[in-house]
């Protein structure tokens, strides 16, 4: 069953052309990956898809509903949540803030260090904090984290607002090769125990190929080509355009 169907998706800025025609596919449960040089659109794709731009065509539908020219915040509440390749947080709160206030908005309240509401939620912030494996540094102000755990936290405010799709743009920017692969495994983890679907960019190859169940390689804004990681390493034209001839 298909929890995200995009249809003949289109976005340019200034006439130039971000996005010429995107038809994608996202089954529920998968982990997908979408994937294509610099400037391919894959970013206009992400933010077309969850509202923070408008399309100048196309449809978007999500777990049934048609979602074209909603607001990001009403595309949150039905279940999409969006990262960012700059990481996207609260760097003056504490990492348990960033979570807490986070878990309240979706739960329909309100936030405040100074109101009783710091008192409520904590065992539904709590298990964000150990899902994104950032229990131990809760306290710790989100501005001094290292990249790996600034982008973990982004992740755990994403997960917060309890999705059922995830939207990830470059999640292991700027890691070190530790960090990816302890990325790699939280995500890995998210999509198995939590059932979430996931769509994500990425420019690390062993990161794609070993996460994605089905691959669509964009360039100059069109989809060239798409499959399982198989018939990905084997397209002539995803050889040519992205992975390099040979």
């Amino acid at each position: 069953m298909a929890i995200l169907e995009v249809t003949g998706l289109k976005k340019s800025f200034g006439g130039v052309m971000a996005v010429g025609g995107v038809d994608l596919i996202v089954q529920e449960g998968s982990m997908c990956g979408v994937i294509g040089p610099n400037g391919a659109g894959k970013s206009t794709l992400f933010n077309s898809i969850s509202g923070f731009y408008p399309c100048d065509a196309g449809r978007v539908v999500f777990k049934g509903q048609d979602i074209t020219g909603l607001a990001p915040d009403r595309i949150v509440k039905l279940g999409m949540g969006r990262s960012f390749q700059v990481t996207k947080i609260f760097p003056k709160l504490t990492v348990y803030e960033n979570i807490h206030s986070t878990v309240l908005f979706t739960e329909g309240r309100g936030w405040s260090m100074l109101s009783s509401t710091k008192h409520l939620a904590r065992e539904a912030t709590r298990a964000v904090l150990a899902m994104v494996d950032l229990a131990e540094k809760a306290e710790e102000l989100a501005g001094t984290l290292s990249a790996g755990d600034r982008k973990r936290l982004e992740l755990g405010i994403v997960l917060a607002t309890k999705p059922n799709l995830v939207l990830l743009d470059e999640p292991t920017c700027g890691m070190s090769p530790q960090e990816t692969v302890e990325t790699i495994a939280l995500i890995k983890k998210i999509n198995r125990d939590a059932g979430t679907t996931v769509l994500f960019t990425e420019h690390k190859m062993d990161f794609v190929f070993s996460m994605a169940s089905y691959i669509t390689v964009m360039n100059f804004g069109l989809v060239i080509a798409s499959g399982d990681p198989e018939t990905i390493r084997n397209d002539p034209r995803a050889l040519d355009v992205y992975l390099g001839e040979g």
